[in-house]
């Protein structure tokens, strides 16, 4: 599941928005069911690099990390389970063909 929020949504006394200062923070989740000892999240946003953003387990069982994105842009992502298995994230905006035959989940913020 992918949640998004801009940090339009978080203004107030707190949080003015000034021009070109708005970000999209992206959540990634997935269900306590998913019986695994390491999540990454990986693609275009880090180079599809496996080891820079894994996923926590919270107490309730769930997998979850947010990331600040830069807001109208569409990147190319799959999941990383265990360092072996490709997974897509099914709540994705689109869908597109990878060069190893499968599909890249597709987010746009």
């Amino acid at each position: 599941m992918i949640r998004k929020e801009t940090s339009a949504d978080l203004t107030g006394p707190q949080r003015p928005v000034r021009s070109g200062d708005t970000r999209v923070t992206v959540t990634f989740e997935l269900p306590a069911t998913l019986w695994a000892g390491d999540v990454a999240v990986v693609g275009e946003f880090n180079g599809w690099n496996p080891h820079s953003h894994r996923l926590a387990q919270d107490r309730d069982g769930a997998w979850r990390l947010s990331l600040e994105l830069e807001p109208g842009r569409r990147y190319e992502f799959r999941y990383l389970v265990d360092g072996r298995e490709w997974a897509n994230d099914w709540a994705a905006d689109d869908y597109v063909p990878n060069r190893s035959g499968g599909f890249n989940s597709v987010l746009r913020t």
